[in-house]
């Protein structure tokens, strides 16, 4: 909701075209990620399992340096996409919609995600499990409300979504101009914001799954890049450039919030913009909370968890009300640290993903392992 609108608000409408390209790498990068977390993962003595890339990477390839490399930045950046820009989303939302200061939020938030965290895994997985139908079906309506009342403008939106990918856009309105590496730079970074893919978060989950076959867990992990990039990314998208609203000059969910606003009779569309960033944020923030404990028990043990979260949950308050764009600064230092080792583990890894992938078909077809 808010890193569509800010990859508009500064790269233009090409933007979009860039985190669609994003998104359709990402899948690819998802069901690597995926396939190796489910491999190398560890068993726990209470018989849940623990993974991702620092497992892979130190398991996988035997450089121990490397996987704590990526436990300490994936540490580090939970504090910037799991919590400061979500809590800064909503209190943005908040505070454009009802007037209602930054700091409150953040107490708030604060006081909701302890409420939550400190219950541990099996809680995080209810509350996340529940919001997430909601929030996607709220959101996705609505999208889809004001996409079909414009439904004769698509056509030359899509044609302008293209053209701006490659060349600049000149400034109207509010909007400043973007130039092309404008337009790849922050499409492709709030591509990988949303999906995750590459980041090394998504495989911490996948390595929780209930599976003993890591392609299929893989195949699953697709489905979240699609969903969330190629689809309700899209909508978002969408929405802005039909409505003519991504020249108004707002950023973030404001500018989401105006564009539902605009297309949408009465209040409706603020409202749903305002209980759909609340719900997709705070859901958020849960999941990246649990990304975080991993990698610090990883590093530290089971004895640095409660700290953590403390810690974790102080920065929720603390995001809503520092200033968007430093806000949004950080998270994309800290995501690309925490990509930067995870991508060479992945590169370094694909013939483990190769041999996985072929080993499963042969299985499909039932095929003796020594053939082709």
């Amino acid at each position: 909701i808010a890193g569509v609108a800010t990859a508009i608000y500064i790269g233009g409408p090409g933007a979009r075209c860039w985190g669609w390209m994003t998104g359709l790498v990402g899948m690819a990068t998802k069901y690597a990620e995926a396939v190796l977390a489910v491999k190398y993962r560890v068993q726990n003595e209470n018989g849940t399992f623990s993974g991702g890339p620092m497992y892979y990477i130190s398991r996988g390839l035997g450089w121990k340096w490397l996987a704590t490399l990526f436990a300490f930045f994936a540490a580090i950046a939970t504090f910037g996409i799991g919590s400061m820009v979500q809590s800064n989303s909503v209190a943005d939302a908040l505070n454009h919609s009802f007037s209602i200061a930054p700091g409150i939020t953040g107490i708030v938030l604060m006081g909701l995600t302890a409420a939550v965290i400190i219950g541990g895994v099996r809680s995080i997985g209810r509350v996340t499990a529940l919001l997430v139908p909601v929030m996607i079906a709220l959101y996705v309506l609505g999208a889809l409300a004001v996409i079909l009342m414009h439904i004769t403008e698509i056509p030359g939106v899509l044609a302008m979504v293209v053209s701006s990918a490659f060349q600049p856009v000149a400034a109207t309105g509010g909007f400043a101009g973007a130039t092309v590496m404008m337009a790849i730079r922050l499409g492709v970074a709030r591509g990988l914001f949303s999906n995750e893919s590459g980041l090394g978060s998504a495989p911490i989950a996948a390595a929780a799954a209930r599976t003993s076959q890591p392609v299929v867990q893989a195949l699953i992990s697709m489905t979240q890049t699609f969903i969330d990039t190629l689809v309700v990314c899209s909508m978002t998208g969408l929405v802005i450039l039909v409505t003519g609203v991504w020249t108004s000059g707002k950023n973030g969910a404001p500018l989401t919030s105006y564009a539902f606003e605009t297309g949408l009779p009465g209040e409706l569309g603020g409202l749903i913009v305002t209980i759909g960033i609340i719900l997709f944020a705070y859901s958020t923030i849960l999941g990246w909370s649990y990304y975080g404990e991993k990698a610090i028990e990883y590093l530290l043990g089971s004895k640095a968890i409660i700290p953590y979260r403390w810690a974790f949950i102080i920065s929720v308050g603390l995001g809503a009300s520092m200033k968007l764009d430093l806000v949004w600064t950080l998270s994309d230092i800290f995501n690309a640290l925490m990509a930067f080792p995870n991508l060479i583990g992945l590169i370094m890894l694909t013939p483990v993903v190769k041999a996985e992938t072929l080993a499963y078909l042969r299985s499909l077809k039932k095929e003796p392992a020594s053939e082709g």
